[in-house]
């Protein structure tokens, strides 16, 4: 047995091998090597033995068996113990000292066009993956080299003495991250072969945007927790519905009532729980003629998640947490939706709404059980982040910490139940954000706001449009025959918000809709409608710094606000709430989602 350090080289990718060669052997290294790899270091004139020298073995099937021998693994997996070298020394076998090896194109193979299952195959490295994945193992004594750009530096750092620990460690891990962005490569073009059912991989019709295919969403464990009953989903019908379904999840559980969500670009636009329908919410949420709709909570649900904000629910995805009966489909079936996701649909309601769209409307089943895994990772840029799923529990037990008034021992439940949904809403709607709500629904949010304040107004005007619509000069709102439901909603909101155009062809539109133009609202008017809306439980996602905040949503009727506390401003936030006749709730979780 030799005392002589050794390596095994064995590589696809051959930039920088003749001054890596030239290097190992100036520093009187053995350089054995496979295939191309020795035939090129040898017509250079470096001294180069073919790996047979010590497996006295030749190279099989055509090359695919080369370095698969225990004279080689036992050599780089050997450790610096008496067992290991008694049983070294038994087979005659040397150590080696240092393995550089990088893998076969396979992510260049299979982006070609047309490529065949054969052919990405004869891309997937045994040997050298082999030979990787054991000196990175053993990186406690063995050298492992991937990159090229490495070359350069190990022989600075070997001309000086013995490679270093750290340096070790850094490629063991730069090792790693090459077998595993490998494997990941060959699993995914598999998965795209082999997992055409549905069961762990499904085609999008797109990115985000149209041009950006080709696209997929798959699990690399278990099977996909939904299935697709109708239609086919872009990402962001999928980023949509996986957000909207944990939202109604939640609130099912929290809560013990159907729950629905309209969302759009990963918020909400509405959400609520099953709670009877007065006359006028059915006549303002645009369901007075549906039929059964006073025994489905899921029917009630929903219009109400839709019907807070029309606006925004206009082309949205629902999350319903029950199985669709044949009044909610009723009321999806005439609506512009880009899709729903449920637990289960009745029959009848599933043929309504596979008739949506010419059938091409998507329809998700969810499995109820699903409980994804606790970490969750995205790709930005490049970059991967991973991080813990955002599982804080919210429940009406969240809002026991009672700030001001000081006096008040515990809410009421209408509150709890606000409170709520609004927490719970914010869980799932993009930072910063800022919810209010009232009787058991959503009726305005602000998302994705840099300031704070920004949110408050967007949410509390979006609060004062959705009272507005129950004035009873919007009910009493005489249409024109055959005005189409988006034409009465752009209508009323021109109306409520105090938009209405003044004069030319967008006048002329706003009222063509009529068949007796409204009278707009004065301030006066407005003002006194709007001193009618109490009750409002209001929600924010992180702390209010500014009492700015506590002024705006005490205007649209906030009565109860739970916030997270920690901002040096605390206290006059606090101080304000209680000046202004609003219960204050310190909710101990902040809630950002991006």
């Amino acid at each position: 047995m030799s005392t002589r350090q050794t390596a095994i080289v064995s590589v696809y990718d051959k930039t920088g091998l003749l001054d890596l060669t030239k290097g190992l052997v100036e520093n009187n290294v053995r350089v054995l090597a496979s295939g191309g790899t020795a035939r090129m270091i040898r017509e250079s004139g470096f001294p180069v033995e073919d790996i047979s020298a010590i497996t006295n073995a030749p190279e099989m099937l055509a090359g695919r068996v080369k370095t698969l021998h225990p004279a080689v693994h036992a050599g780089i997996l050997a450790r610096d113990l008496a067992s290991d070298e008694k049983d070294l020394a038994e087979q005659n076998i040397n150590k080696v000292d240092f393995v550089i090896c990088n893998l076969y194109p396979f992510k260049d193979t299979v982006a070609k066009p047309g490529v065949t299952i054969p052919e990405a195959i004869e891309e997937i490295d045994i040997g050298g993956v082999t030979l990787i994945r054991a000196a990175a193992k053993n990186h406690g004594r063995v050298t492992i080299l991937t990159n090229p750009s490495d070359y350069p530096e190990f022989l600075k750092e070997l001309s000086a003495g013995p490679i270093s620990d750290a340096s070790r460690q850094q490629y063991a891990l730069k090792a790693f991250e090459h077998t595993s962005d490998y494997d990941g490569a060959i699993s995914q073009f598999f998965r795209q072969q082999y997992a055409s059912d549905g069961s762990k991989l499904i085609n999008l019709r797109y990115g985000n945007n149209p041009h950006m295919k080709p696209a997929c969403a798959y699990v690399t464990e278990g099977e996909l927790p939904f299935k697709i009953l109708c239609g086919g989903p872009s990402s962001i019908n999928l980023l949509d519905a996986l957000n909207a379904w944990q939202l109604v999840k939640e609130l099912k559980a929290a809560l013990g009532k159907p729950a629905a969500a309209s969302f759009k670009h990963v918020s909400p636009a509405g959400a609520a729980i099953g709670l009877p329908l007065s006359e006028e919410e059915k006549k303002v949420y645009f369901v007075d003629d549906i039929a059964g709709i006073d025994t489905s909570s899921l029917a009630q649900a929903y219009a109400r998640a839709r019907g807070a904000d029309r606006m925004s629910s206009f082309g949205d995805m629902i999350a319903l947490s029950d199985v669709v009966d044949v009044p909610t489909a009723k009321i999806i079936s005439r609506e512009v939706s880009d899709g729903v996701v449920a637990p289960g649909y009745e029959p009848e309601a599933l043929e309504l709404l596979k008739k949506k769209k010419g059938g091409k409307y998507l329809v998700l089943e969810m499995d109820p059980t699903y409980n994804p895994p606790r970490m969750e990772s995205r790709v930005i840029n490049g970059v991967t982040i991973s991080q813990p799923r955002n599982d804080a529990s919210i429940t009406p037990k969240s809002f026991n910490t009672i700030i001001t008034p000081k006096d008040l021992s515990a809410l009421p439940e209408s509150a709890l139940t606000d409170l709520t949904v609004a927490t719970i809403a914010v869980k799932y709607t993009q930072s910063n954000s800022v919810c209010y709500a009232v009787r058991g629904q959503v009726v305005g949010l602000g998302a994705g706001q840099q300031s704070r304040i920004h949110c408050t107004r967007l949410a509390g005007d979006k609060a004062d449009n959705w009272w507005l619509r129950f004035h009873p000069r919007v009910l009493e709102i005489k249409w024109k025959q055959g005005t189409k439901r988006p034409e009465k909603s752009n209508a009323i909101d021109l109306l409520v918000s105090g938009q209405v155009p003044k004069d030319g062809p967008e006048r002329a539109g706003y009222e063509a809709v009529f068949e007796e133009v409204p009278v707009s609202f004065t301030d006066a008017e407005r003002q006194e409608w709007l001193g009618k809306l109490t009750d409002v439980a209001v929600s924010s996602d992180a702390f209010f710094p500014f009492t700015d905040n506590i002024f705006r949503a005490a205007r649209s009727g906030a009565k109860y606000i739970a916030a997270p506390g920690g901002s040096q401003n605390d206290q006059p936030v606090y101080q304000t709430a209680e000046g202004l006749g609003i219960v204050f709730v310190q909710q101990n979780t902040r809630l950002f989602h991006h």
